[in-house]
């Protein structure tokens, strides 16, 4: 149980390191270079619904309740 609690914490670090943060993307980061091959793949615009919006989405807002059961599960498991 204390493996899936740290692995749902340890979501939104991990998220704030990549430049998803909660004030939008971080300038230069993997984040930052993720989102401009997305809107360069896709014609000026990322996406929605995409690994870039998903994950700027939860760097903002947070993880909503069903994300995190589904990630505590897998911690639990792989725990």
């Amino acid at each position: 149980v204390v493996t899936a609690v740290a692995a749902v914490a340890l979501v939104p670090v991990a998220l704030g390191a990549l430049g998803f943060t909660s004030a939008g993307v971080a300038a230069g980061s993997l984040a930052a270079k993720m989102m401009s091959a997305a809107a360069i793949a896709n014609g000026g615009g990322v996406a929605a619904g995409s690994l870039v919006a998903v994950l700027q989405s939860a760097g903002m807002a947070g993880l909503s309740a069903a994300t995190n059961m589904v990630l505590a599960g897998a911690g639990g498991v792989l725990g």
